[in-house]
């Protein structure tokens, strides 16, 4: 049985059509689930008796249970949620001055690789349904209609913008991540607009030629985390498929189809990628296209051998020095498992 929350509108109209219901039926319980925050078929009431059976009859609409909730002393809140199957997976909120922003999953564990990250020491079991991952953000706005006693006038109370950067590879749950999008920017739905959303990859290149000819809205934004082959090899599997040289001929692809910026994410690790001389490199790598970096501290993993930059200072400077445009993002949840997939492999026993 199929959870309600896995259509878009347009596949509900369809299905609902192929059954004999009207396709604006749709609209309907689109507007109960995310507008009225209504799961409940048979309090749906201004549809007729038969829908709310076939609905009852043919789908769930359970959500995620929760298991842990860790706040933070800075407003972030990271979620350890259970599935159906009994596999979790994380989500993270992340208050922002711009609004309230959620990080969420794609994949239960993730085979890309990584070396440095908690996320892919526990290997992809299998890609989310949409609904799985919908859920993430359908969960985290009930949290803060709660946490802000159902006043919907308070911006902080719902959602606002959405990072899918979260445990596994979105672009290697291409489709559902797709549906996932339309969900949120749907008007009939959350109503997030498309450049609140932002899409990260470690760099599949054909997919992230497939996203650019779509000519979505939503942003873009590549792992990078090196500024040459040698380095990224070492700590990024994925480079051996799609070396720095492919991979930005797919980045020059986007933002030539796209008119649009893109994001390279940069963590800096302690003597591997953080010298002078590396940002040096980096600003050859990207000198001239449209896009900025952003600097992320290393999330320290005990399983893991790598240590936080202590040249962050240095190397941004050196960025500026060349006229790259840059930040570097604010730590999240120091005081919490705050390194992506760290709350989940503590808890499965794979990290202390």
């Amino acid at each position: 049985m199929n959870n309600i929350l896995r259509y878009t509108n347009t596949k509900l109209q369809e299905l609902l059509a192929e059954n004999n219901f009207k396709k604006f039926n749709a609209d309907q319980i689109f507007e109960w689930i995310y507008h009225k925050n209504e799961l409940d078929f048979s309090k749906m009431t201004n549809l007729s008796l038969s829908l709310r059976d076939f609905l009852k009859n043919n789908f769930s609409n359970n959500l995620l249970t929760q298991l842990i909730c860790q706040e933070s002393a800075d407003g972030t809140v990271k979620f350890l949620f259970k599935l159906n199957d009994n596999k979790t997976i994380e989500t993270v909120l992340m208050p922002q001055s711009y609004g309230q922003s959620v990080c969420v999953t794609t994949q239960v564990g993730c085979n890309m690789g990584c070396t440095f990250c908690a996320s892919g020491i526990i290997k992809k079991i299998r890609n989310l349904e949409v609904d799985e991952i919908i859920a993430q953000v359908y969960y985290v706005n009930q949290y803060l209609r709660k946490k802000y006693s159902g006043d919907d006038k308070n911006p902080k109370s719902r959602v606002s913008h959405i990072v899918v950067m979260g445990i596994g590879e979105p672009l290697d749950n291409y489709q559902n991540t797709l549906d996932f999008i339309e969900i949120l920017n749907s008007p009939k739905a959350f109503g997030i607009g498309a450049r609140h959303i932002t899409v990260s990859t470690c760099g599949l290149v054909p997919k992230i030629k497939a996203f650019a000819d779509l000519q979505l809205q939503a942003n873009l934004a590549i792992s990078l985390h090196a500024p040459n082959d040698a380095i990224r090899n070492s700590i990024m599997p994925i480079n051996k498929a799609f070396p720095l040289e492919k991979l930005m001929e797919a980045v020059d692809y986007y933002i030539e189809k796209t008119n649009r910026r893109i994001t390279f994410e940069y963590i800096l690790i302690d003597n591997v990628n953080d010298s002078v001389e590396n940002a040096h490199q980096l600003a050859q790598l990207i000198r001239g296209k449209n896009a900025y970096v952003n600097l992320i501290p290393y999330n320290e993993v005990r399983e893991n051998p790598f240590r936080k930059s202590t040249n962050i200072d240095s190397f941004f400077k050196a960025l500026k020095s060349k006229k790259i445009n840059c930040i570097v993002r604010k730590e999240f949840g120091a005081d919490i498992d705050a390194a992506c997939g760290q709350l989940r492999a503590i808890r499965e026993g794979i990290i202390k």
